[in-house]
């Protein structure tokens, strides 16, 4: 290589590496910059216990006058929203402590009054669910219940891998078609017991009444998912120690899946 190609590629490496340095500081920037900040990270609660000072990123702090008036005004000018606040904060400082879950939503769905409950169930909870819509009925509720394998619907129908239904069974749970039902029946306050989670999600999406949750599922803990959190310096520290999952595998897995949805749709 004569002195000049030697001096030039000595020049093109001198600048890849300054553009690397700078690109790589920019990112190091951006990535700072995209850090939010959030309750989650707050240790004061000055919003609720209004005895200390508000940290810098304090969501409360941002707000404009402007932006929680026009939320208080969603309490206050909504007819609806103003009659299911005012029930539940009266429920809350009425019966705090005294009232089990069962009862607080039965006290709501009367001062709001929803007579005809609608109970969104897992199959593995329908005694649960049959329990609960004998308490309701005690009290002078109408009930109308769907469980989450109705329609009989098989789940490779909407692109399942099979290897999926070895343990859990053919059956798809169909939260959407509980939510249909449940709408057709005139339900005016539909209640959640142990839907598998996203299918919770697809429920309140597609219930017209409003929805709350009675049990939440958690097949390890006895459906008490919170249970994990308070175990986080014991059994259950792993969660705060590693990652769940490995990023590239759960890119492969998302393609896979996507791959398997067109396969259905062409067919």
């Amino acid at each position: 290589m004569s002195d000049k190609k030697e001096k030039d590629s000595k020049v093109k490496s001198s600048k890849a590496k300054k553009n690397v340095e700078k690109n790589s500081g920019s990112v190091s920037k951006c990535r700072e910059k995209d850090i939010s900040h959030s309750c989650t990270d707050c240790g004061v609660l000055n919003c609720s216990k209004r005895n200390a000072s508000y940290p810098e990123f304090c969501l409360t702090e941002k707000l404009t006058e402007k932006e929680l008036e026009k939320v208080v005004k969603l309490y206050t000018e909504n007819e609806e929203n103003n009659k299911i606040a005012i029930a539940s904060a009266e429920v809350e400082g009425g019966f705090y402590g005294k009232y089990t879950r069962v009862e607080e939503i039965m006290e709501v769905a009367k001062r709001i009054g929803a007579k005809k409950i609608g109970i969104a169930t897992c199959v593995g909870l329908i005694e649960e669910s049959r329990i609960f819509a004998r308490i309701l009925k005690l009290n002078g509720f109408d009930v109308y219940g769907v469980a989450c394998k109705v329609g009989s619907v098989d789940k490779t129908d909407i692109g399942l891998d099979p290897k999926y239904t070895c343990k859990t069974g053919p059956v798809m749970c169909n939260p959407i078609l509980q939510a249909k039902l449940l709408n057709k029946a005139g339900t005016q306050l539909n209640v959640v017991v142990g839907l598998c989670v996203g299918h919770d999600s697809l429920f309140y999406k597609y219930s017209k009444a409003l929805a709350t949750t009675l049990v939440t599922k958690d097949r390890v803990l006895a459906h008490n998912p919170v249970g994990a959190l308070y175990q986080t310096r014991a059994y259950y520290k792993r969660l705060l120690q590693q990652p769940l999952w490995d990023d590239e595998d759960d890119k492969k897995k998302r393609n896979n899946r996507l791959d398997r949805l067109e396969k259905v749709r062409t067919e």
